[in-house]
């Protein structure tokens, strides 16, 4: 069934009774209304305060995204461009090595290749063990340091830029450095000493790194590290590259007391 049409006058009623379709006369004093609305002085002030502290936290949040590596040296950047290129090399080689062990291991020789393998594995153990002498491309230390300078602190800093930088075996005076090695200060009639393991270490020492020489040398020669700690405490340092160095202190093979292998579970 249609709806019934309402008279024109009553739905304009309706209409002004709900506030919609207003008359023209409404319609000009809602309109002065709204053009003739003031704000207070300190309205504006607050305004005016809340947009400028909005255009700085931007900004600085901008300048923060955009500054990075910007803000640093160019020592800096070529350290850490040096570091990541060596991170990168050594990878790369890793990856090569494993797919030609699997590739040794799937032939037709793979009893013969196991057997390389594991003699080339225990090599590189004994040479993070400390066990067995060391000759490759690094660098020496010549560390003449007669004041005693020289702090814990600064021979921490040598042994971690070292390995930072890649150094494969690290010998301080006579003593070589490994993962339980440790930094100490023997007291004396002359002030502390430091020592690496219980050994003193007497200048005029040297320090001996296998690795890449200019990684190793770079790796030294950060701003604020080694190399400049020791000079300002008034010592002598003098880097030597080379394409053979030796590293000839050896640990000797611990006594194990508690540890012991696992019996392999025949498997099922």
């Amino acid at each position: 069934m249609p709806a019934t049409p309402r008279p024109r006058g009553a739905l304009e009623r309706i209409r002004r009774r709900a506030g919609h379709d207003p008359t023209p006369e409404q319609a000009r004093r809602r309109l002065r209304a709204i053009t003739s609305l003031r704000l207070a002085p300190g309205q504006v002030v607050a305004a005016v305060i809340t947009a400028l502290l909005g255009v700085a936290l931007v900004a600085q949040v901008r300048a923060q995204d955009e500054a990075g590596l910007s803000q640093l040296r160019e020592s800096e950047l070529v350290a850490l461009l040096d570091d990541v290129s060596g991170r990168v090399d050594d990878l790369q080689q890793e990856v090569l090595e494993l797919e030609a062990d699997r590739r040794r291991l799937e032939g037709q020789q793979g009893d013969v290749a196991a057997a390389e393998a594991a003699r080339e594995r225990l090599q590189s153990y004994a040479i993070l063990a400390g066990t067995a002498p060391v000759t490759g491309p690094g660098i020496s230390v010549i560390v003449d340091d007669p004041d005693g300078g020289m702090t814990q602190t600064m021979l921490l800093d040598a042994i971690q830029e070292l390995r930072d930088a890649g150094a494969e075996a690290i010998q301080v005076g006579s003593v070589r450095v490994v993962a339980s090695s440790h930094v100490g200060v023997a007291e004396g009639a002359g002030g502390g000493s430091v020592t690496l393991d219980g050994a003193v270490l007497v200048p005029p020492f040297r320090i001996v790194a296998v690795g890449e020489p200019d990684t190793l040398a770079g790796g030294l020669a950060i701003p604020g590290g080694f190399l400049d700690s020791l000079r300002g405490a008034g010592a002598t340092v003098q880097v030597v590259e080379g394409d053979e160095v030796l590293v000839d202190a050896v640990r000797p093979t611990p006594d194990l007391r508690w540890a012991e292998p696992v019996p392999a579970t025949p498997s099922s």
